[in-house]
């Protein structure tokens, strides 16, 4: 059997996923149902945080945090002093769009692990070519 290929996760897919309210929690209920290897950033994982808490309370936004934690095929990409910079460069690079530093590392991670499937609602994650699950 094939290898599935890795799929980039931004915040939009986990939020999707977890909050049956969204309109796109059907799509990504099946999507993680049999997941391929996830990459997702540290910064999505503190986007989803501040947005389950800021939406809901501090319960939710624990629930998501260890959903991300036991999720088995997610590797989260650390964020440190060159991520940082690389994503500033980013930002810049398309200042036309409402990128935020999340979505700009998150561009970052998918380009140097040559991922090219994103799963997002967000339209500007495709900035970079990639096929958007939405």
């Amino acid at each position: 059997m094939a290898r599935k290929t890795e799929a980039y996760v931004d915040t939009a897919a986990f939020i999707a996923f977890l909050d049956r309210s969204d309109s796109h929690h059907p799509l990504f209920r099946r999507l993680f149902s049999d997941p391929p290897p996830l990459v997702t950033s540290a910064l999505v994982v503190a986007e989803g945080h501040g947005w389950f808490l800021r939406r809901y309370d501090q319960r939710r936004a624990l629930e998501f945090l260890n959903f991300v934690a036991t999720l088995p095929v997610l590797a989260i990409e650390p964020v440190d002093a060159d991520a940082l910079s690389h994503a500033g460069t980013l930002l810049r690079k398309f200042n036309d769009q409402p990128l935020t530093l999340a979505d700009a590392h998150g561009l970052a991670v998918m380009t140097s692990r040559r991922i090219s499937v994103c799963w997002s609602t967000d339209r500007h994650m495709g900035l970079t070519g990639v096929r958007l699950v939405i």
